[in-house]
């Protein structure tokens, strides 16, 4: 299914080179002559693009008044200030610059979306119209605006000649077009819109999921409660991993206000998940400043759509501000227990790549403990965490636990049982992993991975080599070029004796994976038998002095290099 984060891949190169790197004329560049001056500037740039918006707040700052007469420092000062939620401080500098003529295209969106938040909608359509004029030929601002315009003049207008406008669109934004659409609907409280909303959360062809939500408190705000929870619960079945969906259907359970979180018919909570769309691409093309201006213009415009914030966290967690990332899930653990639990398990990861291991693993074990509502999937998660950090005992219990819940058409068996399997293999409980491994792979015959895994153990115990090497020619034709797969292989190959193939297939996986231990001794050994005794030794040595080398492998090399195969 095509994901609405591709959806405006084809615009956002063109804008990214227009919000970073536009032409500055000598006028404009002439004050940043002096040495703290300049020394200020680009510092204030170096520490916003690497994302660090409090310590380019600082060094803009330091700037006088006549120095921030400049466009592009214009540009990456409101960037800046939107990034650190600055909003009425970004709105008053967009005033100064349009009252000196300096106006650019982010001070007259911010402009006007400060207006729109205020419900001012002609003094919004005003700066909206003024951004259409001056950038319609970016086809992603073109798109934005037009939006922006139809919804701030909806009271000027009728269901049919709104769509028109909306359709008038490029028609690279189809989805997104579609998605607006079906808000109209909504918004003129149409008898259709169940239709059209129901259209859109089953089309085959997009993932249109998280609009399950959309249609819930749509039903919600009409009264139609028992509707809502019914849209719930049939889409929670459907995506039990959806966080929002599962946190609204426990809301909504509870008595908690929809209302308050989304409502079609105010125009900036529409905005506000257009802005929000327009962020979700940005950050899927690793642009995560641009993805960061327009998720705090969104958040401005509907502040208590917390959904919002699992985006803002996951880009600081991609550029690597893990204290940043943090706060914010410290903050998403108060908005609900389903937030609660992804905020843990995404604290986690961040302590993990931290090596705060036990800290990690506490926090996991405790937010587990104190799940209210727990079904499978929140057990699998936790059950997989332990399998991954080698508590492999307790491991098995959940995943016993879950198989006990389920029967083998259920979507997690084959996940659950490849677990499992892979846990009793780690405490060398074979015969228990073998029966776990081909009771996965009965309920999906097509998981090249465990395929794999049972496939190799097998090569390593001396057994089932033939058969093996067939089971791993079909792996490799679902997973063409894994190097894990193409590794067991060349070494099913190997312990057949067809040296040949063998060398073929291992030096691709040294290729593909140069520094893992594993393939790097294993061509080192084909390279042996096939009478190439220098390189098999410098490969031998080379995973003594690989870092992730364990021990048990490192004694059996330096066996290697004195006594050789």
């Amino acid at each position: 299914m095509t994901n609405l984060k591709t959806i405006l891949k084809l615009t956002l190169q063109s804008l990214f080179v227009i919000i970073f790197f536009s032409t500055v004329d000598a006028k404009n560049t002439e004050n940043l002559t002096k040495g703290k001056s300049v020394s200020n500037y680009f510092s204030g740039i170096l520490s916003l693009n690497s994302n660090k918006y409090n310590e380019s707040y600082k060094y803009f700052n330091r700037l006088n008044y006549s120095e921030r007469n400049h466009l592009n420092f214009s540009k990456k000062y409101l960037f800046t200030l939107i990034n650190l939620g600055k909003i009425n401080e970004a709105f008053n500098f967009s005033k100064k610059l349009e009252k000196k003529n300096l106006s650019i295209f982010e001070s007259d969106l911010i402009i006007g979306i400060y207006y729109l938040k205020n419900e001012k909608f002609d003094l919004a359509k005003k700066y909206f119209l003024k951004i259409k004029k001056e950038k319609k030929e970016i086809l992603l601002n073109s798109f934005i605006t037009e939006s922006m315009l139809n919804w701030v003049s909806l009271d000027n207008t009728n269901l049919s000649e709104a769509k028109k406008k909306i359709n008038s669109i490029e028609p690279i934004f189809e989805n997104l077009k579609r998605i607006q659409n079906v808000f109209l609907h909504c918004y003129f409280n149409d008898d259709n819109t169940d239709i059209f909303f129901n259209k859109l959360i089953n089309d085959k062809k997009t993932d249109f999921s998280r609009y399950n939500y959309f249609y819930a408190s749509f039903l919600y705000n009409l009264g139609r409660i028992q509707d809502a929870k019914s849209i719930l619960d049939s889409s929670t079945k459907l995506y039990p991993r959806n966080l929002l969906l599962n946190q609204y259907k426990m809301d909504l359970n509870t008595e908690k206000n929809f209302e308050s979180s989304f409502d079609c018919k105010k125009q900036s909570n529409v905005i506000a998940e257009i802005l929000y769309i327009t962020a979700n691409a940005f950050s899927s093309q690793s642009m995560y400043s641009l993805s960061n201006f327009y998720l705090n213009l969104s958040k401005y415009l509907n502040e208590n759509f917390y959904s919002f914030d699992t985006l803002l966290a996951e880009n600081f967690y991609k550029i690597e501000n893990f204290e940043k990332s943090k706060k914010i899930y410290d903050k998403m653990k108060k908005q609900g227990v389903a937030y609660q639990w992804y905020a843990a398990k995404q604290k986690v990861q961040i302590l993990l790549k931290e090596n705060k291991n036990d800290e990690a693993i506490k926090l996991m074990s405790d937010s587990y403990k104190k799940l209210i509502y727990r079904n499978v999937y929140d057990t699998f998660d936790f059950a997989e965490f332990l399998k991954r950090n080698k508590k492999f005992k307790k491991a098995i219990n959940y995943y016993t636990e879950i198989i006990q819940s389920i029967n083998e058409s259920h979507p997690l068996y084959p996940e659950i049982t490849d677990g499992r399997g892979v846990a009793y293999e780690r405490i060398g409980e074979w015969d228990k992993a073998e029966k776990d491994l081909l009771a996965s792979l009965k309920a999906d015959p097509n998981q090249a991975y465990v395929i794999n895994y049972l496939a190799y153990s097998w090569i390593e115990k001396g057994i089932k080599i033939e058969k093996s090497l067939k089971m791993l020619e079909k792996a490799n034709s679902l997973k063409s070029n894994d190097p894990f797969i193409i590794d067991s292989l060349g070494w099913a190959l190997f312990k057949l004796k067809k040296y040949e193939e063998s060398k073929n297939y291992l030096q691709l996986a040294v290729q593909l994976m140069p520094a893992d231990p594993i393939v790097n001794d294993h061509f080192g050994d084909v390279l042996w038998k096939y009478g190439n005794k220098i390189q098999a030794r410098y490969y031998w040595n080379y995973v003594l002095n690989l870092e992730e080398t364990e021990d048990d492998l490192k004694n059996n090399v330096k066996k290697k290099l004195i006594l050789g195969l």
